[in-house]
């Protein structure tokens, strides 16, 4: 697998034959995770395709490797890179870095003065965005477009986002503002005053152990209903 070549690009209509496998891949990856998707269907996935609004990773003879999706926020002011998955067949080659990196470059290309965020609890994608100039940021600083909070009804977690007023979740909130570029100071937030973005495995620590105290109170909440 090592010596397969990938061909990284805009997705196109013709993709839409790999979108099926793509939602299967992602809900199993979910579910080995113990983690919540926005669960989104083969219309929805195959739009984003013909709209030119997606990345697909495939071989060079054809097969689909990876993919992700550009989603459209608060009248153009806020994307978010979404769906990022890799197939099982190809995953430790590095993939899922090369395709972040392509989705971002297509969301700056199409939104140029869109802040781009991301909600993720994987490591590999907190290092990736981190690598792309993105920063952690309270949820507050992310779009308040209700659409994109109903697709967090779906995720296991869900009770722990309504629970603290969609101020906290198991995931950890990531933004890239193009404002950063012109050398404007980025607003200081509770993550940037830590500077925990500036150690990567400080910052990891502190994540799993903001996960472990949601959950642990997630599930002394769900005893004291009992």
């Amino acid at each position: 697998m090592e010596s397969t070549k990938f061909i990284i690009r805009v997705a196109t209509e013709e993709d839409t034959r790999f979108t099926e496998d793509i939602i299967e891949e992602i809900a199993n990856s979910a579910k080995i995770r113990g983690t919540g998707i926005a669960r989104r269907t083969p219309e929805y996935v195959s739009l984003k395709m013909r709209e030119g609004k997606a990345v697909v990773a495939v071989t060079e003879a054809g097969e689909w490797a990876g993919f992700c999706y550009i989603e459209v926020w608060s009248h153009e002011k806020f994307v978010a890179n979404s769906g990022l998955i890799v197939s099982h067949k190809f995953r430790g080659l590095g993939l899922s870095k090369r395709i972040k990196a392509a989705v971002f470059r297509l969301s700056r290309k199409k939104y140029p003065t869109a802040k781009i965020f991301g909600l993720t609890t994987g490591a590999a994608v907190l290092k990736i965005n981190s690598e792309l100039g993105y920063k952690p940021v309270v949820y507050s600083e992310l779009t308040q477009d209700e659409d994109f909070w109903k697709g967090c009804q779906s995720c296991v977690n869900y009770e722990i986002l309504k629970a603290k007023n969609r101020s906290n979740c198991i995931c950890t909130a990531m933004l890239y503002n193009p404002e950063w570029e012109k050398n404007v100071k980025p607003k200081r937030t509770q993550w940037v005053e830590r500077e925990l973005d500036k150690d990567f495995n400080l910052f990891k620590r502190w994540v799993n152990f903001k996960k472990n105290i949601l959950l642990k109170a997630e599930a002394k909440r769900k005893k004291n209903d009992e």
